[in-house]
């Protein structure tokens, strides 16, 4: 069973906005391996934003397009942080259970 500080941050959140989380001792589980391809698929998605925001920064690009683009690059940055804080706070339960053992 694990423990309120073992829960794996999911990366999206519920229907009212609050985060989701896992519960579960099993990593390679259908959700366990659901949730890291949906990290995945986010972090590749903030990357390809990222190269077009470098690209578009490059050249004379319309505001309207630059406005979609922040608003894009925002979400994908949400993404992102919370995929780090979920990679975090499983690193950090692994170094605490390596500490006890």
């Amino acid at each position: 069973m694990t423990t309120s500080n073992e829960l794996r941050l999911l990366p999206w959140t519920g229907p009212d906005g609050k985060p989701c989380f896992l519960s579960t001792d099993d990593s390679g589980g259908y959700m366990s391996r659901l949730a890291d391809n949906i990290e995945s698929v986010q972090l590749g998605t903030a990357t390809e934003l990222l190269d077009q925001a470098i690209d578009m920064l490059a050249t004379d690009t319309a505001p309207d397009d630059m406005l979609l683009l922040a608003k894009n690059l925002i979400g994908a940055l949400k993404d992102t942080l919370r995929v780090a804080t979920s990679r975090g706070h499983r690193l950090d339960s692994r170094s605490t259970d390596h500490h006890y053992r």
